[in-house]
């Protein structure tokens, strides 16, 4: 009889690790859509303003001969917007985001290649887009700015932002969802890391830029939140094995009690 306890003890023992392994890869996988959510709907908000900017380039360009380069680079940028659709459908987690946002970057440069060509300019140089808001496009020049509580650092800036930056206004910044608020996408937690990295991470400044905020290290404010958040979880995962193992422990028992029990009934004469 003393087999039979071994066994219930065991079997209780697997149910509870498998109750556990399924409760974590369910509280993962619900996480894993948490954050891809608002990042996908940013991919598909930065596709469609490039669509945007495609037809108001097509209509610029009607009645006005292109030549083979220009009919080159102006197909880059078409297929640069399909390509960015199709992966942006297929995104699955936020890292993916960044193929994504890497083909909307080349696209705009085919476009500022295509005006260049037809208004007989030379080709512009392949900078950083700007960096308040990169569907701005290409950027014309570095301006020194620092984030609220940050230290300055020099950014790529489109004319209109590195006016305004220069002038002591606020630049026009692509704001993000964070919960309820609406945020810079900077701030906007390391899940946005990736989206950033698509459009700066070719030009090897990208670390300088966003040092010390949300999603560039622990140097600033932002750092300490991702870390707050980190251990939050770390304490969340840690309560709820407890609470598994409290579980499972209490099959446990209810199963010795049961095998007991009928051992009791063996000897019930």
């Amino acid at each position: 009889m003393a087999g039979w306890v071994v066994l219930v003890v065991l079997v209780a023992v697997v149910i509870a690790a498998v109750v556990s392994s399924r409760r974590g890869k369910e509280r993962a996988l619900a996480q894993r859509q948490a954050e891809l959510e608002p990042v996908r709907k940013l991919a598909f908000e930065d596709i469609t303003a490039l669509g945007e900017e495609l037809q108001s380039l097509d209509l610029d360009l009607a009645g006005r001969p292109l030549d083979a380069g220009a009919n080159s680079d102006y197909q880059r940028a078409l297929d640069a917007y399909e390509s960015a659709k199709t992966a942006a459908q297929h995104l699955t987690q936020p890292d993916d985001i960044r193929h994504v946002t890497e083909i909307l970057e080349d696209g705009r440069y085919a476009m500022a290649c295509v005006r260049a060509r037809v208004d007989g300019e030379p080709l512009p140089t392949r900078r950083p887009p700007c960096f308040f808001d990169p569907r701005h496009g290409l950027s014309v020049a570095e301006v020194s700015w620092a984030p609220a509580g940050g230290a300055p650092r020099d950014v790529p800036a489109c004319a209109l932002d590195a006016e305004r930056v220069r002038a002591g206004a606020e630049p026009d910044v692509r704001q993000v969802m964070v919960g309820a608020q609406r945020v810079p996408y900077w701030q906007g937690g390391r899940a946005y890391q990736p989206y950033a990295a698509g459009y700066f991470g070719r030009t090897g400044v990208m670390d300088m830029m966003f040092m010390g905020m949300m999603f560039g290290g622990l140097g600033g404010l932002g750092g300490f939140d991702a870390m707050g958040d980190g251990l939050g979880a770390l304490g969340d995962g840690i309560g709820d094995g407890l609470g598994d193992i409290g579980d499972g422990i209490g099959d446990i028992g209810d199963g010795i009690g049961d095998a007991f029990g009928d051992i009791g009934d063996m000897f019930d004469f």
